[in-house]
């Protein structure tokens, strides 16, 4: 909104802001996206879990495994659907600073909307079981999928639609980091359509898992954020005012026109989590909850996909992956042996919990992970 009210002004009022263009710029708005939306979750936070409070949506963590649970009783009643302080300054910020006839903008606002509700009917159902007219807890884990796979399906084929019009095969490729080439695939198109389908499900899931422990995911998608921001602005932006040429072609990436304009809604996103971990610092006043969890990943996804970085994302979101595949080895492992377990709990940071580490150092040394893997996907860009 504001980047049309001066773009208004600006031909309004030729005289005065003739030479005012600085808002036309995406690192200009980006920065002030993250101000912006930081100063929103911090401002709106206070509220927002007063109001959870009164409807005594707080979190009861259970889990199997009597130790942990011992662990984490502290944290029984702490508000849960936190997400929303994110998810309200990510859409706020966006509409402020960024320009909402680009179609990527649009998508990125739908799904947050989409993955945003799905996430807080969840919480609300699993929240209030009992204390309401229904004793459901939670939707069930195949309603849930289906929702996801819905808002896949929509936000793939629009995203198809915007690929083809650039009339450029090789953008259904499969970019690899450290390699020069795209490898072409066969039925790339639908192969495409189907990968962002399984991305954009299988993402909003990974954080979800890692939403177990005070600034754990937040801390996380902030450092994946701030690659997304960097990866959309290569995607588009020139590297000077004075020159046509692109990052992505310096650096021999996929262009995506106008994809640079998403970098204002990943710094939305970068200023959200950093406002909210402002409350979710351990000891944690809020959780973050399915409502926060699920649009932060899927979103993560969309931003691979748009840059076309599926295979970078998983060094990118290094931390989710190895979360992911924790459980997935755990059920299998458990399966497989007839009742052994490969980890004392999964997802793995309850691994490291159990084993001794105090819940602030396993989240510090995760983040700490999630920037190292961050620094390594950022040095992809360069070595080809």
């Amino acid at each position: 909104m504001v980047y049309h009210l001066l773009w208004y002004l600006r031909e309004v009022f030729t005289e005065g802001l003739l030479h005012f263009y600085a808002y036309q710029n995406v690192v200009f708005r980006s920065v002030m996206a993250i101000l912006s939306s930081f100063l929103i979750a911090v401002l709106i936070g206070p509220k927002i879990i007063r109001w959870l409070m009164r409807k005594k949506i707080g979190d009861r963590p259970e889990f199997h495994h009597a130790t942990l649970n011992e662990l984490t009783k502290e944290k029984a009643n702490t508000p849960t659907m936190g997400g929303l302080i994110i998810i309200l300054s990510v859409l706020a910020t966006t509409l402020l600073w960024a320009k909402l006839t680009n179609p990527f903008i649009q998508k990125a606002i739908f799904l947050v909307i989409w993955f945003g509700l799905l996430g807080g009917v969840d919480d609300w159902l699993k929240l209030t079981a009992g204390s309401r007219h229904w004793t459901r807890d939670g939707l069930q884990p195949w309603e849930k999928l289906i929702f996801q796979i819905g808002g896949s399906v929509l936000i793939a084929l629009y995203l198809y639609r915007d690929f083809t019009n650039l009339d450029d095969a090789k953008i259904f490729w499969l970019w690899l980091p450290f390699s020069k080439h795209p490898i072409p695939l066969p039925l790339a198109n639908w192969m495409f359509v189907l990968v962002a389908i399984l991305y954009m499900s299988a993402t909003s899931n990974a954080v979800n898992l890692a939403d177990g422990m005070d600034g754990l995911a937040a801390g996380c998608i902030g450092m994946v954020s701030l690659v997304l921001v960097v990866l959309c602005y290569v995607a588009s932006e020139t590297m000077s005012r004075v020159t046509t040429v692109t990052w992505a072609s310096y650096l021999l990436l996929p262009p995506i026109p106008q994809a640079g304009e998403l970098s204002i809604f990943y710094s939305a996103i970068l200023g959200a989590v950093l406002g909210f971990l402002w409350y979710n610092c351990h000891p944690a006043q809020v959780f973050m909850g399915d409502v926060g969890s699920l649009p932060l990943g899927a979103a993560m996804g969309y931003g691979a996909l748009v840059t076309r970085n599926e295979i970078l994302l998983l060094i990118i979101g290094g931390v989710f992956v190895i979360e992911l595949f924790s459980v997935v080895l755990q059920v299998a492992y458990f399966k497989y042996t007839g009742g052994k377990r490969l980890f004392r709990c999964a997802p793995l940071h309850h691994h490291f919990h159990l084993a001794g580490w105090s819940e602030p150092q396993v989240v510090v040394r995760f983040w700490l992970l999630a920037a190292a893997f961050a620094a390594i996907a950022l040095a992809t860009l360069k070595i080809r």
